[in-house]
């Protein structure tokens, strides 16, 4: 039986070190993690990045400056080749409106900073299980 390819997440998030315990973490996981620190250069990767290139879930802070997560969502959802990713968003807002708004724009899931690493790492599996079944196939 062949092993399952490496889980790839791309972090979204304008603390470093948010992206530091996504790295280390996440890694010890066993996920292959790529990060970002400034919105706009996650929002050039996901536009210009072909479907092999692409992670099997997004992790995406939603208080950033110049770009907010909700926004960047929206973006990335119009892109065909990510369209089917999969967005967990991870803030450190834990209201109704917020959260209504991330899963309005394309959010499956919402965990709030602090979070537990386990429980991360479960909707981590479980949104990369959909997301590679949704996928595009090349």
């Amino acid at each position: 039986m062949a092993d399952e390819p490496r889980i790839k997440v791309a972090a979204v998030d304008d603390d470093e070190t948010i992206l530091e315990i996504y790295e280390t973490g996440l890694a010890s996981a066993g996920m292959e993690v790529m990060s970002f620190c400034d919105p706009k250069k996650a929002r050039e990767f996901f536009s210009e990045a072909k479907l092999a290139a692409m992670p099997d879930v997004i992790l995406m802070d939603i208080m950033m400056p110049g770009v907010d997560g909700i926004s960047l969502m929206g973006d990335i959802r119009s892109k065909d080749a990510a369209a089917h990713i999969p967005i967990i968003a991870v803030s450190g807002l834990n209201d109704a409106a917020t959260l209504n708004d991330a899963l309005l724009f394309g959010a499956m899931d919402y965990l709030v900073k602090p979070f537990d690493l386990e429980t991360l790492v479960a909707k981590i599996k479980k949104a990369a299980e959909l997301s590679r079944k949704r996928a595009p196939k090349p």
